[in-house]
């Protein structure tokens, strides 16, 4: 025979996990310093800006 299962508990335990998984990816997100969010971004706008100028483009008017 098959084991019984309370939904209201599997729902609970359920949320739970959720949530710790919800938590886990906050703190990779927000647990750093001001220091580390800035240098990070200057990173990207540089990296961003890098292949901007490197880009290739076409003009519509050539053919």
């Amino acid at each position: 025979m098959a084991d019984l299962v309370n939904l209201r508990q599997f729902r609970k335990q359920k949320k739970r996990q959720n949530d710790e998984t919800k938590a886990s990816e906050n703190r990779v997100i927000f647990g750093r310093t001001k220091v580390e969010r800035n240098f990070e971004e200057k990173q990207k706008k540089k990296t961003v800006s890098f292949l901007d100028l490197r880009k290739i483009r076409h003009d519509e008017d050539e053919g």
